[in-house]
């Protein structure tokens, strides 16, 4: 009967507790930046701004652990299930969704706790859907059937993202996509040819869109072009223009954590979405240069981390979930700085862990729990 007993398939001993630690510093960071740029916000959906961050953490933090704990392999196993729910929610939210926010479409009511958005756990969904599928042709990659059949298996839940329309959401996802069929092995020659594509594309949807050619939405267009020509557009940058001027306000230590100064870019409402998509404004301006250093290198950390337990995963599979999931974190923080920064034209993205929104903090802490199990799992 001994010898019959089934064995644990990893050991606790391999529990990367310094990943954990990253992710609970960052965290305790994000909660303290939503609370001191939501202090003076009394309700959302019943509850405060920051009451919502936290239960977010606890909630976040219980699914992290839970899942840790569970074999990936289980996961994986139903990733056709997770794949077609994903995209009957977001047909939902799409089509019958009451909420609507600004013209988008992109939340479903969660009640208790105000809303959700889909769109956050799709990336969980396609990392685990790729992470199959990829496993399954991996040696046939670079048959142009299998690509094709690569774009079909993105395509509904990608475009139902776009439709929404969230077009930042929909540049992640196909990030990751491209990532995890880099790390499946693909052909140079296929990586330059659709860099070169992509590159000469995005140049020519850009110098159409400024020469007048409707290509793109109304709002997307009105975004490129004020950021290739701010001067002419200063209404449409005015928050990324704010948020510069708050990051640079707070100098090389900030001016702290929920200063009252009547400048700051929280008291004085210079922006309407600093607890979220502009929360680099507030770190810049209470923590100063020192504060995003830190933020930045704990990030940097998380993603290395992410890569290495990639790098010793038993398997496959194991290997493209968790590249894909440092793909997420990396590109995720890039993008939300670097518009909270204007080095990139104005898109609506939360930066990991810091940002309010119990989906964004919910999906992020589900991914660590993922890349830990297959962190517990690493080949000899």
């Amino acid at each position: 009967m001994l010898q019959n007993k089934k064995k644990i398939p990893y050991k606790i001993g391999n529990y990367n507790f310094l990943l954990v630690a990253y992710t609970l510093i960052l965290s305790t960071i994000g909660f303290f930046m939503v609370y001191s740029a939501t202090s003076d916000i009394v309700f959302e959906s019943g509850l405060t701004i920051y009451a919502k961050q936290l239960i977010g953490i606890i909630l976040g933090i219980i699914c992290m652990v839970s899942l840790s704990l569970i074999d990936y392999k289980v996961v994986l196993k139903f990733s056709w299930i997770w794949y077609i729910g994903n995209i009957l929610v977001l047909l939902y939210v799409r089509y019958f969704s009451p909420i609507e926010l600004k013209g988008a479409k992109r939340w479903i009511s969660l009640p208790g706790f105000g809303t959700i958005q889909p769109s956050e756990f799709s990336k969980i969904v396609l990392i685990i859907t790729y992470a199959v599928f990829l496993t399954k042709v991996r040696d046939k990659i670079n048959k142009v059937s299998y690509l094709v059949l690569a774009g079909v298996i993105g395509a509904p839940p990608i475009l139902l993202i776009l439709l929404q329309p969230n077009l930042s959401t929909t540049i992640v996802c196909c990030s990751i996509v491209a990532f995890m069929i880099f790390m499946a092995g693909i052909s140079y020659k296929w990586v330059i040819g659709v860099l070169g594509t992509g590159i000469v594309s995005v140049v020519g949807v850009v110098f159409l869109t400024l020469r007048g050619f409707h290509i793109l939405k109304p709002h997307q267009i009105e975004r490129i072009v004020a950021f290739m020509e701010p001067e002419k557009y200063p209404n449409l940058t005015y928050q990324q223009r704010f948020s510069v001027m708050a990051i640079a306000g707070g100098k090389l230590n900030g001016k702290g954590l929920n200063n009252n100064t009547f400048d700051s870019v929280k008291n004085g409402n210079f922006l309407s979405e600093e607890q979220g998509d502009f929360i680099w404004a507030v770190v810049g301006e209470e923590l100063g240069f020192i504060g995003c250093c830190v933020i930045i290198i704990l990030i940097g950390l998380v993603v290395i981390e992410c890569l290495k337990i990639a790098k010793s995963s038993k398997d496959f599979s194991g290997r493209l979930v968790a590249g894909g999931i440092a793909t997420l974190f990396a590109i995720q923080s890039f993008v939300n700085i670097g518009v909270a920064t204007l080095i990139l034209p104005n898109t609506g993205i939360p930066l990991p862990f810091i940002s309010s929104g119990l989906s964004s903090l919910l999906s992020s802490f589900i991914c660590i729990g993922l890349v830990l199990n297959i962190g517990l799992q690493r080949r000899k």
